[in-house]
């Protein structure tokens, strides 16, 4: 099998501004770097576990759920709570703030302790936010003496309202909570606004004794830290914010490889991915191609709701176009595009899905990209490789198991 280019699979290569892929034809490693960009700082879960943020360009590489890694890649966000490590800011009703109480997520001093003296709540927002379409809110706690936790965004005639079982790491319908090690859990509600008068609202947090009520109760406590509210669809990582809303810019990640890498005539693409939503109603694209999207292969989520793809274009004509919709995107899978003249094919995690016995290949295959414009690829990349060759059945399987 020749292998012309390798990226990730626990082997990350990256500075400012770049990220190397490999070629190791012949045992020869010749680096292939990949050019990134984010115009601003970011944040992501390191070896240690911890979150921690890195700069302007600096390609983000999460360990939260891999012990390998996985390039991470998200859109343009806004955290739009001025203060979200600082609860004494927030506003309260029956209830008394210690400072810096515990460790946080990130390694350092900073979460609070939020303790209720009657029936009451915490507010993260001291003003009210305006949306134009969905939002998410979402915050780190720690359980202290209640398993109990419920998140409501309340708007003018309409609320969303989430409760959270610590102790069983479980979110009623509409929520996620996600485990972020040393007890710490990242609880999150998504919704939509409903018109125009339900577009600014405000965001609760409740410690009551039973699921799903908002009614907190007194000696009721819990740490809290790194609240969050974005406008979108889904979650995606943190951003912190000390007395005013931060932005974090858009991660893109181009123009990897070059026309000796990549055959016209037949190859491989095979990429282990994961999508941050099944449905965003967008294209999402590892391409490689001419770059003027005249010839193509394209491993797409597509903008239906869990549909893999798999695109060829020739001379600006579609060759071949094979999906499915039997995958969560949401989850990791391995999936290979295979080329050659009539004969190309859609690889799944071990599992030939779908296959065309007609079509021509591209012409002037000379960049692999995750961010082509209007179908950018957010998401995580565990690992990518292409062959400059049509692989066998049995090497496609061994490849995508």
């Amino acid at each position: 099998m020749a292998n012309t280019l390798k990226f990730g699979n626990g082997k990350w290569y990256g500075k400012e501004g770049t990220i190397l892929a490999y070629n190791d034809e012949n045992y020869n490693y010749k680096p292939l770097p990949f050019n990134f960009e984010r115009g601003s700082s970011a944040t992501v879960v390191n070896k240690d576990g911890l979150i921690e943020t890195v700069g302007s360009d600096m390609p983000r590489i999460d360990y939260k759920d891999d012990s390998k890694g996985a390039l991470l890649l998200e859109p343009q966000r806004t955290n739009l709570i001025e203060y979200s490590e600082d609860a004494s800011q927030w506003l309260n009703v029956n209830e008394i703030i210690t400072k810096d109480e515990i460790i946080s997520p990130d390694g350092t001093l900073s979460a609070d302790k939020f303790e209720f003296t009657g029936n009451g709540s915490i507010r993260p927002n001291t003003s009210q936010l305006t949306f134009i379409d969905n939002y998410v809110f979402s915050v780190f706690i720690k359980k202290g003496n209640s398993r109990y936790v419920t998140l409501q965004a309340r708007f003018f005639t309409t609320s969303s309202t989430i409760g959270f079982d610590l102790d069983n790491a479980t979110a009623e319908s509409g929520g996620v909570i996600e485990n972020y090690g040393n007890d710490w859990f990242r609880l999150s509600l998504t919704n939509n606004v409903t018109g125009d008068a339900d577009r600014t609202g405000v965001f609760y947090v409740y410690l009551p004794n039973e699921l799903g009520s908002m009614t907190s109760v007194s000696g009721n406590y819990a740490y809290v830290w790194g609240a969050q509210v974005e406008e979108g669809s889904y979650l995606t990582s943190y951003i912190p914010t000390q007395g005013s809303a931060v932005t974090r810019l858009a991660d893109v990640c181009n123009n990897g490889g070059n026309e000796q890498v990549f055959n016209d005539s037949e190859g491989v693409l095979i990429a282990e991915i994961s999508a941050l939503d099944s449905n965003v109603g967008t294209e999402r694209y590892v391409y490689i191609g001419d770059g003027t999207n005249t010839n193509r292969l394209v491993i797409r989520y597509s903008p239906t709701e869990n549909d893999i793809r798999m695109l060829v274009s020739s001379g600006g004509s579609t060759q071949v176009s094979l999906g499915t919709t039997n995958y969560n995107v949401e989850e990791s899978h391995k999936i290979a595009l295979k080329y050659k003249v009539n004969d190309f094919a859609l690889w799944i995690d071990g599992v030939e899905v779908l296959t065309d016995t007609s079509g021509s290949t591209p012409i002037g295959l000379s960049e692999l990209t995750f961010s082509i414009t209007g179908a950018e690829f957010y998401g995580y990349m565990k690992q990518l490789q292409y062959f400059d060759k049509a692989l066998t059945d049995i090497e496609l399987k061994a490849l995508t198991t």
